[in-house]
Formats: structure tokens, C-alpha cells, sequence
């Protein structure tokens, strides 16, 4: 696929632990998964390291044969039990609305399964320009590519990766499992408490 044209201005936000604090609901999910499946899941421990795909989390609790139905079983609980939980984090959606009143256009490009990650979006009134779900770390890069990304903000250093792969700007933001030491030493660009520094931080960056 060739690449999409896009405004002079496409910013690229992660979801969890970025936009959205998915931690409660993500809880849940697994708390139900542990319950049906009869395996023992330590739910703090997820919760405590949000980022990675799903399979690499269901490697520490399930045999390599069984991995794929538990995501399939997680993913299928997920609806009924992570949406309602899960809260808009401080500036998630003052950032979003800033990178489209500045004319451009504002996506989201997660690791979380696409169709779950929509429903997020849709509960908290977060409205996004593009969702891409499915990819994780390097394998951003080919979305913020396709769509002229300048800019990715995430939370993890896999976003910080990610960013760089693509030749985007790298905005990190700390709260999510990754300290500012550890963004840093990633290759972040920039790093921010969290995204209600992010608007002030944007018009400043589109006017230089």
C-alpha cells in the first residue's frame, strides 16, 4: 500500500497508559479469563507493565499451545468488562481536539486489539482521525509512515522505538510503566508529565 497524503500536521498518540488509564478494566478481562480457565494470572502484575502485545503478556501464564485461545477468550470478554472501567487520563482528549485545531489530524496507533480499542474511544468521547490497532514497538512505524506522522506520543519505550522508526518526533509521556530515565535512555525527543502539558507543548512546536 502506498502511502496516504496527509495534512501538514499528523500526530500519532499510543492508547493505553497514554490516553486512556485501561488498567481497572484490563483487570477485570483478566480476572474472568482466570476464573473460566481455571490459571492462575497475577492481574497487579499485568496491569503494571501495559505496552506489549497480548500474546507476550498470555506466555507467562499459559502453555504456548493454549496462547492463541486465550487471547481469543480474553478478547472476546474484553467488551463486556474492561470498557466501562476504564478512564480518559488527564489531557487525553484536550490533545487530541489540539492537534485538530491546529488543521491537522490526530491517530491512534495501539497494540490493542482494533475493534476493542474503538469501543475506548467511543465510551469516553475521544475522537480520534484514524485508529490503527494490531502493532506494537517497531511495527508503528509502518502506520505513522503510511499516514505522515510527525510526531508519536506514547508511554513506553516500544512507542519511543516505534517513533524513531518512522523518523517521527518521539513525545513520551510518564505515565505509563516507563520512567522518564528509562524514555530517555530510549531516545525520547521530548517528555512530559503526562498530556495536559501537550496542547501548550504542540502550538509551540507547529510555530517554530
Amino acid at each position: 500500500m502506498g502511502r496516504m497524503p496527509s495534512p501538514s500536521l499528523t500526530v500519532g498518540f499510543d492508547l493505553d497508559m497514554t490516553l486512556i488509564d485501561s488498567r481497572p478494566g484490563i483487570k477485570v478481562a483478566y480476572e474472568v479469563l482466570a476464573a473460566e480457565t481455571g490459571v492462575y494470572i497475577d492481574t497487579d502484575l499485568v496491569v503494571s507493565r501495559l505496552g506489549p502485545p497480548l500474546q507476550d503478556e498470555m506466555r507467562n501464564w499459559f502453555p504456548a499451545d493454549a496462547i492463541e485461545e486465550a487471547c481469543d477468550r480474553y478478547r472476546a470478554i474484553y467488551p463486556d468488562t474492561a470498557i466501562t472501567p476504564s478512564t480518559a487520563l488527564p489531557g487525553a482528549r484536550e490533545a487530541v481536539e489540539a492537534v485538530q485545531a491546529l488543521g491537522g489530524r490526530a491517530m491512534v496507533v495501539t497494540a490493542k486489539y482494533e475493534p476493542n480499542a474503538k469501543l475506548h474511544l467511543a465510551h469516553l468521547g475521544i475522537e480520534a482521525d484514524v485508529l490503527i490497532g494490531g502493532l506494537w514497538a517497531e511495527g508503528k512505524a509502518e502506520a505513522l509512515l503510511e499516514h505522515g506522522a510527525r510526531i508519536y506520543v506514547g508511554d513506553h519505550t516500544g512507542d519511543v522505538r516505534g517513533a524513531r522508526a518512522a523518523n517521527a518526533l518521539s513525545v513520551a509521556v510518564t505515565t505509563g510503566p516507563c520512567d522518564e530515565g528509562e524514555l530517555r535512555t530510549a531516545g525520547a525527543d521530548v517528555i512530559l508529565p503526562d498530556l495536559t502539558e501537550f496542547p501548550a507543548w504542540l502550538r509551540t512546536f507547529a510555530a517554530a
